[in-house]
């Protein structure tokens, strides 16, 4: 038996979620361990899209370039809704493109490698096989075929899947929904491709999505609705899938050399806490749904981004604990509402002639721009804001603020350039009222202020944001004065050092 060993946080899982939340803490110089039961990162037909508001993250996180503002126009993409080809992903042009590829293995490499170089110990191969945690953090024995480790760590976030062992041990409890469908995955070699459908495709008992490769390799998923669906972990073979895609499809479509072959249903978990005194979860650890829209690595990732700043604000001291809380509630919001609508997209495709005025209604509905852009919010992320501690400002604060152009300290730059280094950030234009300046200088040690000039005049001529790129404050509304500047200061990122 190793001695046991000491760290701020151990997070358990080091896949995109894990990892991300690794750099997160490693830029703020909090000790991390990731402990990864995988040997090595699975090349797989995962998760390969991420949506706007993701993007948009980790543009101010620094791990994509956001385009210069004014160089772009507004971007949009043609998308799906309960495999309606009906909907038009769109984004501002001071952003980046609403969709961009990125497979899950290609992002996972990156972050590890990331993580690593940062300083982060990622360790594969090592599973959590006890746990128990108090008010002070949580004794963790981490095992790998050969060896076992001793951890103390200070806080333990799961980011270890849909059966976390993290939130059983935590005791967290979930509200569940049963599956509606089950689906089958799998990278094979079609006899006749140009024959098949590409897209999404009803049928008499379901939908397919295939994405046709006349020179090798085919993905096919094939949604099956009919009863009694099969448990969610049962095997899957390459007969299923050619049986149940000719009959979804209506005919006979010859397949062979699975590469690949999985099962995933429409069953949704959503835990009832984020979190138990020193214990979070992230990702499909805290929430799990169909793949529809494919929003699940997206609300995890951005579930890293939310928790990694407050976290270390926390584990330096510098915020109290409860600052944590407001990673459950915010986060809780963001995910009930992914599952909600991935479910009403299952309810949308259930097979049957007596759903297809319906299916037709929502289709024209979504040619009306005011319902399209509602349901494009759902699925990028783009709708999501938080609750105001200032109810007067609720028209800004807790609203995701645009990449503005602007100029400070003699040069040119953006909103997203200045959040890269971590920090808070405090724009100032001229005509903000004196005094917010040296109220904010007693958080310097996370708030970065910066007299500006904006390239488009804003509602606000002062505006605190979040280290996540959300307002945490604005002169436009509610307590304008230094004093509550200093209130939403000390509430987003803990006293001041007076």
């Amino acid at each position: 038996m190793n001695e046991q060993e000491h760290v701020d946080v151990l997070i358990a899982g080091g896949g995109p979620v894990g990892l991300l939340l690794a750099n997160e803490l490693r830029k703020r110089d909090v000790s991390v361990l990731v402990a990864e039961a995988a040997s090595e990162i699975r090349r797989e037909p995962r998760a390969g899209t991420l949506h706007a508001r993701t993007v948009q993250t980790l543009s101010r996180q620094g791990y994509l370039r956001a385009p210069n503002p004014g160089s772009g126009s507004p971007g949009s993409a043609p998308f799906h809704f309960a495999g309606l080809p009906a909907l038009t992903l769109r984004t501002p042009a001071t952003e980046g493109p609403p969709l961009l590829s990125a497979p899950q293995a290609e992002l996972e490499r990156t972050l590890d490698e990331l993580a690593r170089e940062s300083g982060a110990d990622v360790r594969r191969g090592l599973r959590v096989a006890e746990f128990e945690h108090d008010a002070h953090g949580a004794e963790v024995v981490l095992r790998s075929h050969h060896d076992e480790h001793h951890v103390r760590a200070k806080y333990v976030v799961g980011a270890d899947g849909a059966r976390s062992t993290v939130r059983e041990h935590a005791g967290i409890t979930s509200a569940t929904h049963p599956a509606n469908f089950t689906a089958l995955l799998g990278m094979v070699r079609l006899g006749r491709p140009e024959g098949v459908p590409g897209g999404w495709t009803h049928g008499r008992h379901g939908w397919t999505l295939i994405n046709p490769n006349p020179a090798g390799h085919s993905r096919v998923i094939a949604h099956d609705f009919t009863r009694p669906l099969p448990h969610h972990r049962s095997p899957a073979d390459l007969e299923q899938l050619r049986e149940t895609t000719s009959r979804i499809l209506g005919f006979e479509v010859a397949m062979s050399d699975p590469e690949f072959l999985t099962r995933f249903s429409d069953f949704c978990r959503l835990a009832d806490r984020f979190r138990n005194g020193r214990v979070l979860l992230a990702g499909d650890a805290a929430h799990v749904h169909s793949p529809l829209g494919g929003q699940g690595v997206n609300l995890g990732l951005q579930d890293a981004t939310n928790l990694g700043w407050k976290l270390a604000l926390v584990v330096s001291g510098k915020a109290p604990d409860e600052l944590l809380e407001t990673y459950h509630v915010e986060r809780h919001a963001a995910a009930r509402t992914a599952i909600d609508n991935t479910r009403a997209q299952a309810a949308l495709m259930y097979p049957g002639e007596e759903f297809d005025q319906l299916r037709e209604l929502f289709r024209s509905l979504l040619e009306l721009r005011e319902a399209n852009d509602h349901v494009q919010g759902l699925i990028s992320g783009q709708s999501v804001t938080h609750e105001p501690l200032d109810t007067a400002d609720a028209g800004h604060e807790g609203r995701f603020l645009s990449n503005l152009g602007l100029s400070t300290g003699g040069r040119r730059t953006s909103v997203a350039e200045l959040l890269v280094r971590g920090d808070g950030l405090l724009l100032l234009t001229e005509e903000a009222a004196c005094g917010l300046a040296d109220a904010a200088r007693q958080w310097k040690d996370r708030v970065d202020v910066r007299e500006v000039e904006l390239d488009e005049r804003q509602e606000w001529n002062a505006a605190l944001l979040r280290p996540d790129g959300y307002l945490a404050w604005t002169d436009a509304a509610g307590d304008t004065s230094p004093r509550g500047l200093r209130r939403h200061l000390n509430h987003y990122f803990g006293p001041s050092e007076d």
